[in-house]
């Protein structure tokens, strides 16, 4: 193995990045997923509608503020912020918030899947470069070198397979384990979305916008 590195050091690096990138993404995206992003969510929207009902909104704003890197505590903050004007503005408000956030706790982990295939196809280049000159070897060697120079042709087309599975097949392991965190916090989110209007809406902290006209009902044709 480590003959066949240093002869194919030049095929082999491409590989060996992809490996190392998805090694970064991989630390970065499990920091934030399981250690930075979470939060105690019940127990701090609980918190939240408790400073809503005493009317307490600035306090129940720099309560979100003290987990400024939380996606939840950010999205709940837009909402009080929002509070005492029309509805529609409310809501509108958490939903720009919500997309935000999304976007940020599904940042990179995409790329894992790209890595992996980019590493197998790069195995792949290396399979065909390897079997190339394996029978451009035997085609131009003596009779009794063949047989070696074949061996030994596919033995280097083979271990580049290998080298890219080997890169590829962790990759999707971990973007399987990563995206259903992902999954799962956005459910989180758009649940924080829900209840934190709930929350505004039965303490009338959030009013309906004057100006709204709702569509006429058609009036109902009299049958004869």
């Amino acid at each position: 193995m480590i003959e066949f590195m240093m002869n194919n050091l030049g095929h082999l690096i491409p590989i060996i990045l992809c490996g190392l990138v998805a090694i970064s993404i991989f630390l970065e995206r499990t920091v934030s997923l399981y250690m930075r992003y979470p939060l105690g969510t019940a127990k701090f929207l609980e918190k939240i509608r408790s400073l809503a009902d005493q009317d307490r909104l600035n306090e129940g704003i720099s309560f979100c503020e003290r987990y400024e890197n939380k996606p939840v505590a950010r999205v709940v903050k837009e909402g009080l912020m929002r509070a005492h004007q029309p509805q529609e503005i409310v809501e509108h408000g958490l939903l720009v918030a919500a997309g935000i956030e999304l976007d940020r706790i599904k940042a990179r982990t995409p790329y894992l899947s790209m890595i992996a295939n980019v590493s197998t196809l790069l195995g792949l280049i290396g399979t065909i470069l390897g079997l190339i000159q394996s029978f451009e070897a035997v085609s131009s060697a003596n009779p009794q070198a063949r047989s070696a120079l074949l061996a030994q042709g596919i033995s280097t087309a083979m271990n580049h397979t290998l080298w890219g599975l080997s890169v590829a097949v962790p990759c999707m392991v971990i973007f399987s384990f990563l995206m259903n965190r992902t999954n799962r916090m956005k459910s989180e989110i758009d649940r924080t979305v829900i209840r934190t209007l709930e929350i505004l809406r039965q303490r009338d902290i959030i009013v309906s916008d004057p100006d709204y006209v709702p569509p006429a009902t058609p009036a109902k044709r009299r049958v004869i």
